[in-house]
């Protein structure tokens, strides 16, 4: 608290520079504003702005305030309801927000140039793809609608120059061929030289979401109908074109790939990439939680066999592996102390009491083994077995265990066959068994 106060205290003595100020629509949508400074590490919070009824804020920006891309975000998650912007540490900054329109920016030459250059850019790119859906032979057409796209893009570069939009507008120089090209080569060209204008260690770039858009772009659009070896071709070129010097930011965007491949549940491709690529990365740069995610995915993915672990009792042990004479397995994750847990149980033990081509596999997340002694007993039919150190034990790892209960179903094999997120889930999963 006395850190706190002390801030507070210290903020009237210094400097106001410009600000930001902003309109959102419809008002009623929208509480707060919230400013944050972005780096390629993140970003940091810098302060908010409470919207008034008409949906209007001011936040005053400090002079020391580093010129560079900053965030706003207005709704949670944030992740998902922010937009950059440029300051340059000498202009205000004032714009107009809505969902359905986005943002446009009223003041600051800087994002109103970034803004009319991906319009223009835009415009051109429409017409060259009129030029080639109409004809595509014409060849001074072509060098008509070519000369347009170069005038473009020099003219912007020229009223680029000492700002920081000039390093948006430089990497975003497109392919512009020299005589005539039918579509499949100038396609194949556009592709070829995608990155070549990127520098992917530009402190700038690296701070706004240029670099992230890209990528994605060129993985998810630049292909129709893309296999999972097309796939696996395009994130190859990713990190083709990025320098092993560059290690962080290649392994940053490489995760966004491999996050994006996770949450569409293509394991095929999140798992090539962390092969081929991410793990590699991970360990050179000293990323252990990124290493030890990827490959509990990895390990965890439907189709491979489910990670050993030993099974010990008073009377016997054996492995997971080992268990034979049961169709499906199911195997839990769960702990004495969990209260989720203790509610579901029963509930397993009653949605698996006549199922008996199925055996449970209950593993006990604990701390130590008393409470979990005694509970176990309720479930006399299960398989049960311990795994102390809890959150830290090796199989937890292994498995990716972040939450309790959780689920997989094996086959006989012990190949993971799903893992039901939640009970209901289970009974979905289990219902045809």
């Amino acid at each position: 608290m006395k850190r706190l106060l002390a801030f507070i205290f210290i903020l009237p003595f210094f400097a106001i520079g410009q600000s930001v100020r902003g309109t959102f629509s419809p008002a009623e949508d929208f509480t707060h504003a919230f400013l944050y400074e972005a780096t390629p590490e993140g970003a940091n919070y810098v302060s908010h702005g409470e919207l008034n009824n008409n949906g209007q804020f001011e936040i005053k920006i400090d002079s020391s305030a580093a010129p560079g891309i900053y965030k706003i975000v207005y709704a949670i998650p944030p992740e998902e309801n922010n937009f950059d912007f440029i300051y340059d540490g000498k202009e205000t900054v004032a714009f107009n927000f809505s969902q359905d329109k986005g943002v446009e920016f009223t003041e600051s030459d800087e994002n109103k140039l970034w803004a009319s250059y991906l319009k223009s850019m835009d415009m051109v790119n429409q017409t060259i793809i009129n030029y080639y859906e109409k004809d595509g032979k014409d060849k001074e057409g072509f060098k008509a609608v070519f000369k347009v796209l170069k005038d473009t893009q020099t003219s912007y570069e020229a009223l680029a120059v000492g700002r920081l939009a000039s390093a948006f507008i430089m990497a975003n120089r497109p392919y512009i061929p020299s005589e005539y090209e039918d579509l499949s080569t100038y396609s194949k060209n556009v592709k070829t030289h995608y990155f070549s204008q990127i520098d992917f260690n530009n402190y700038i770039l690296q701070s706004s979401t240029f670099l992230t858009d890209r990528v994605v772009s060129y993985v998810f659009n630049m292909v129709e109908k893309p296999t999972n070896d097309t796939y696996k071709s395009l994130i190859d070129d990713v990190a083709n074109a990025i320098d092993n010097k560059d290690s962080v930011i290649k392994t940053y965007l490489l995760e966004v790939l491999w996050q994006r491949f996770v949450s569409e549940e293509n394991h095929a491709v999140a798992n090539y990439i962390t092969d081929k690529h991410l793990l590699d990365l991970a360990n050179q740069t000293g990323n252990k939680a990124l290493a030890e995610t990827i490959s509990s995915y990895k390990n965890t993915s439907i189709g491979t066999k489910a990670p050993n672990f030993e099974i010990v009792s008073s009377e016997t042990t054996t492995s997971l592996h080992n268990l034979k004479g049961s169709e499906y397995y199911l195997l839990i994750f769960w702990s004495s102390g969990c209260g989720h847990c203790l509610n579901e149980l029963p509930k397993v033990k009653e949605l698996v009491a006549n199922k008996g081509n199925l055996k449970v596999v209950a593993f006990g997340l604990e701390e130590e083994p008393s409470r979990w002694t005694q509970e176990i007993k309720k479930y006399p039919d299960f398989i049960h077995t311990i795994g102390l150190g809890k959150w830290e034990n090796p199989i937890v790892k292994s498995y990716g265990i972040a939450a309790t209960p959780m689920y997989f179903l094996l086959s006989s094999d012990k190949i993971i066959m799903a893992k039901p997120y939640s009970f209901e889930d289970l009974e979905v999963v289990l219902e045809d068994l």
